[in-house]
């Protein structure tokens, strides 16, 4: 039995020798290294529409490139702001003309509201109107001197100059930013489009008026866009026969000349405008707006005069209601 089993033995033997020395071969033999798939990003495109490797996590090659060409975005140009200098004074209307006016300025991008009272003091009711109103607005007041109260000369002088004088010293510390000032009387009734003419004047720029001078309408005569007259119903040689809604100034021209005011002394009824345009600008540097001077913009339109003949000269009523 022995011998039987020692044969076998022998048999087999040389068998798992042979399986022992191939395992040991096949352990020491180096392994085959694996290759990583490339990884393909479908922004890197090369030539023919090829598609090129790309890193995981790098950039694509071209994108770096086509990022650094494109071109930035510039700032919007600063919209000038309009300057609106008001004279007002206390009457029966003057609530009605301040909200008719106000809604029109609320409609107006970029503007500033000077409002300038003939009074020694602010009266409490443009003050609570101005803080109710939501605009960006500068509250003054100067007092018109009695003996320039008389019929006949010039109205709003002070108050004008006190708006002009509140603009200069504003600016006069600070570089001047665009800016166009505008002289708006609470009587008169202004189109939106007013504003965006007005707003590219680039030293004094002028229009028609409608309802002034006992005529439907005034406005400067034009010819090759230069003004070369005045229709008008009033003084016809005035050097600047104009009314006071026709125009608009620079801010640049009005800080430019420091000394240009409204002047009291020697100004005639009606002379107003000339006499103050005459000290910074010439008719032949008249800008025409509203389509050379062919379309009414403004109106004089002057609220009627109120009838209170029947209000008691005591207040009756229990409650107070401002009008």
């Amino acid at each position: 039995m022995k011998s039987v089993l020692f044969t076998r033995f022998f048999i087999l033997l040389p068998w798992i020798l042979i399986v022992i020395i191939m395992l040991d071969v096949d352990t020491r033999r180096p392994a085959t290294p694996i290759t990583p798939r490339p990884y393909f990003s479908p922004y890197a495109v090369g030539r023919g529409g090829a598609r090129l490797p790309l890193r995981r996590g790098g950039p694509a090659h071209g994108t770096e490139k086509r990022n650094q060409s494109r071109p930035q975005p510039q700032p919007e140009p600063q919209l000038p702001t309009i300057y609106a200098i008001t004279p007002t004074y206390s009457r029966p209307v003057q609530k009605a003309e301040l909200t008719r006016l106000a809604n029109t300025f609320r409609q107006v991008a970029q503007l500033h509201w000077i409002l300038v009272e003939d009074a020694a003091a602010r009266s409490e009711l443009v003050s609570r109107f101005l803080a109710r109103a939501g605009l960006p607005s500068t509250h003054l007041h100067v007092p018109t001197p009695r003996r320039y109260k008389r019929p006949g000369l010039p109205r709003a002088t002070e108050q004008r100059n006190a708006g002009l004088a509140w603009l200069r010293q504003r600016h006069q510390h600070q570089r001047a930013q665009p800016g166009v000032l505008f002289f708006a009387d609470d009587d008169n009734t202004y189109s939106l489009e007013l504003f965006q003419e007005m707003r590219t004047t680039r030293k004094v720029s002028v229009w028609p008026v409608g309802l002034v001078g006992g005529r439907r309408y005034e406005r400067p005569l034009v010819e090759n866009g230069k003004v070369v007259g005045w229709y008008t119903g009033w003084r016809a040689d005035r050097p600047f026969a104009i009314d006071m809604a026709g125009f608009a100034v620079s801010l640049q021209v009005i800080l430019s000349n420091p000394k240009a005011v409204f002047k009291r002394r020697g100004s005639q009824p009606g002379m107003q405008e000339s006499d103050f345009l005459k000290q910074i600008t010439t008719v032949e540097e008249l800008e025409p707006k509203a389509n050379n001077c062919t379309k009414v913009l403004v109106w004089h339109t002057r609220t009627e005069k109120v009838n209170l003949a029947n209000e008691p000269k005591y207040h009756l009523d229990t409650v107070k209601i401002e009008v």
